[in-house]
């Protein structure tokens, strides 16, 4: 620790006060002739029983900034797959998927209550970063395979299929927030009925 940082510490802090109560002690009297080891040893002692420092958390972003991320990555994702050339099932699913996500992300008060779901932000982080990328990029690798090794299973079936996947991931995201709204609602009409309740047993005053 640099001495500048120590004199700012809580040890040192905790240790002047108490060097600090031992020269009261000496002005008083009570310390004697042996006063300055008095003071020293009240400040040592202050500076042992001193909490340790404690070193700041790291300023990870918040839900929120991690969203602002996340549509701009998103905005590059849908650049790639602009320029890859898919089957009219395969585009069809991913359109559909794109569509959820760009619905998920818009701002407002959907990405509001995405932003108080940290996991819910992780799913859809790696959906679009790792695994819409990875499923179009292994597709476009696979095709060209295939067509020097003809008869095995087309690879817009697995595209399909995986789209379809992370369709229904998105859709089971979007449905447990539409959940948490539907409970606030309901939460909101129990208080009012509660309300009007004691309003009624009250009676006017």
């Amino acid at each position: 620790m640099a001495i500048s940082e120590y004199l700012g510490s809580r040890k040192n802090i905790t240790g002047s006060v108490c060097g600090l109560a031992g020269l009261a002690l000496t002005f008083t009297g009570l310390a004697g002739t042996y006063w300055p080891v008095v003071v020293l040893g009240l400040y040592g002692a202050g500076a042992l029983i001193a909490p340790p420092e404690r070193p700041a958390l790291p300023d990870f972003p918040d839900p929120s900034a991690q969203l602002d991320e996340l549509r701009e990555d998103f905005g590059r994702l849908r650049g790639y797959l602009a320029d890859v050339e898919l089957p009219p099932a395969a585009a069809g699913g991913l359109a559909e998927l794109t569509g959820l996500l760009a619905a998920l992300l818009e701002p407002g008060w959907v990405a509001e209550a995405l932003a108080g779901d940290p996991e819910g932000v992780h799913a859809l982080s790696r959906v679009v970063r790792q695994d819409v990328p990875e499923a179009v990029d292994t597709f476009v690798r696979t095709r060209w395979w295939s067509r020097m090794t003809p008869g095995q299973e087309p690879p817009e079936r697995h595209l399909e299929r995986q789209l379809g996947l992370l369709r229904r991931e998105a859709e089971t995201l979007a449905a447990g927030l539409r959940e948490i709204e539907v409970r606030r609602q309901e939460t909101h009409t129990r208080y009012l009925e509660d309300r009007g309740g004691s309003a009624e047993i009250q009676g006017p005053s």
